[in-house]
């Protein structure tokens, strides 16, 4: 007789472990930066750089063909991506200075700090400090928006000045001059690239990707072995494979192109090292694993003829360009028991989204000022929703040199000619009564070849509509 309690309770015990692991799962949100739509196995079977992790993650989860960054600069897309807002409703500019996110402004991880989650932020951060000095505190970055604590560095490998960040304060401040490196028989923004300036003392730019591994799964490790009712958010944003391309000698010559897939090979296996650390620390069924990169490729044509990888897939343009490639990214996730392995959607989603999708999964109400350019895709993860019904019924952005563009369903339109950002020539003046700017069907024609302006007046007039709704918000 005395055995139907003890079932019960053990039932019970059950339901609850299901329920925090559906509800409030460990999030692993890994950010790399740089890398395109064509250089992960997953999204390009003809790719020349092995992704086995990566390649790995999107056979144990959802491949989404339609995601994008907000915007395809990394200032941009992690603004967009923290706070639930578009880039283009704040000034980005400031950020080499000043600090983008707000006081008040919600993030995805003050949101989940609200929650119960214990936020950690791990790599390159770009979102701008309040600057008064390196020996001075830092305010306004990671630990002012919601994360408990941060390691990390203030913007890329190849912005100066070059040092590490822990909370508020540099590790060491950068005092010594290093001098600025290129590499022969690429552009000038490509291979060994980085700027002068000052770099902290004993800082090495060829030791920050290893190091930013050590320090997340130093996080997990950490977090295994306190109590398991307070979650983990682990935000890890490598700042790689953006130049300087630095791989490690083990790396060298593992792809088929050059040191940009052998430094692509090397994130990959990085992070490898930080999925094996979730399986060793017991997390792996209970965390809910996003993978995505933040812009497109600093990729030209002439390297897909030389090396006969196109990093940009099937897409036009490459990093900063209003076209595909600048801003539509490879996103992966993995959540065991609740996502379907080796499932794809071709919803059309924004990084924007993750904080009504995170406020949905962990039973937050959001109030109408937080993420108001963002909506809740947590259904498709979960299987609830047919790809007919779209999440969003609208997508807009602003490209690298100001073109503003929209999507509705199929149809794209640029507000002017030329890339809108690296792609040469970046901005065309329209001549002889052509058509000025750029409207596409992506179902048709995703890789843009075909410019629809002048035959399409009405697709152009109510997207310019919905354009002039939605940036007027």
């Amino acid at each position: 007789m005395s055995s139907a309690p003890t079932l019960i309770l053990a039932i019970t015990a059950t339901l609850l472990a299901s329920a925090f692991a559906a509800g409030r799962p460990n999030i692993l949100f890994i950010m790399v930066d740089d890398m395109g739509y064509g250089d992960p196995g997953c999204y390009n079977p003809n790719s020349k750089i092995p992704t086995p992790n990566i390649d790995g993650l999107a056979s144990q989860g959802m491949r989404f063909m339609d995601a994008h960054a907000p915007g395809p600069l990394c200032h941009m897309s992690r603004y967009g991506l923290l706070t639930g807002q578009y880039p283009f409703r704040t000034d980005v500019k400031r950020w080499p200075n000043h600090a983008l996110i707000g006081k008040d402004q919600t993030t995805i991880a003050s949101l989940l700090k609200k929650q119960g989650y214990h936020t950690e932020m791990v790599g390159k951060w770009h979102l701008g400090f309040e600057e008064n000095g390196y020996e001075n505190p830092l305010p306004g970055g990671p630990v002012d928006v919601g994360f408990h604590s941060y390691f990390g560095i203030r913007a890329s490998t190849d912005i100066p000045p070059y040092f590490y960040i822990k909370d508020r304060n540099a590790v060491s401040p950068p005092t010594v001059e290093i001098s600025a490196k290129a590499t022969e028989g690429w552009s000038p923004i490509q291979g060994e690239f980085w700027r002068k300036g000052l770099i902290a003392p004993n800082l090495k730019l060829h030791d920050v990707l290893p190091r930013f591994t050590d320090e997340a799964v130093t996080a997990i490790e950490k977090h295994s072995k306190k109590a398991r009712e307070q979650p983990l958010m682990l935000y890890l944003a490598y700042p790689a494979p953006h130049t300087p391309w630095l791989p490690s000698a083990e790396y060298v010559g593992k792809s088929r192109a050059s040191m940009y897939g052998d430094f692509m090979v090397m994130v990959d296996a990085m992070i490898g090292k930080v999925l094996d650390s979730l399986d060793k620390a017991g997390m792996r069924e209970d965390t809910l694993v996003i993978f995505t990169a933040d812009n497109g490729p600093v990729w030209y044509e002439e390297d897909s003829v030389r090396f006969g990888h196109d990093s940009s897939g099937p897409l036009r343009g490459m990093k900063a360009d209003a076209w595909e490639a600048g801003h539509r990214m490879p996103f992966i996730v993995r959540w065991p028991g609740q996502v379907q392995r080796g499932s794809m959607s071709e919803q059309t989603i924004c990084f924007t989204d993750m904080l009504a999708t995170l406020a949905s999964i962990t039973g937050y109400t959001r109030k109408p000022e937080e993420g108001p350019d963002s909506y809740d895709f947590s259904d498709v993860l979960l299987g609830k929703r047919d790809e007919e019904q779209p999440v969003r019924p609208h997508l807009a952005m602003r490209s690298g040199s100001g073109f503003m563009t929209v999507r509705v369903g199929d149809w794209k339109l640029i507000d002017g000619l030329g890339s809108g950002g690296f792609t040469k020539p970046n901005r065309i003046k329209p001549k002889g009564g052509k058509a000025p700017g750029q409207l596409y069907n992506l179902k048709d024609d995703l890789g843009e070849t075909t410019n629809l302006y002048a035959e399409r007046p009405e697709i152009v007039e109510r997207l310019r509509k919905t354009l002039a709704q939605v940036a007027g918000q």
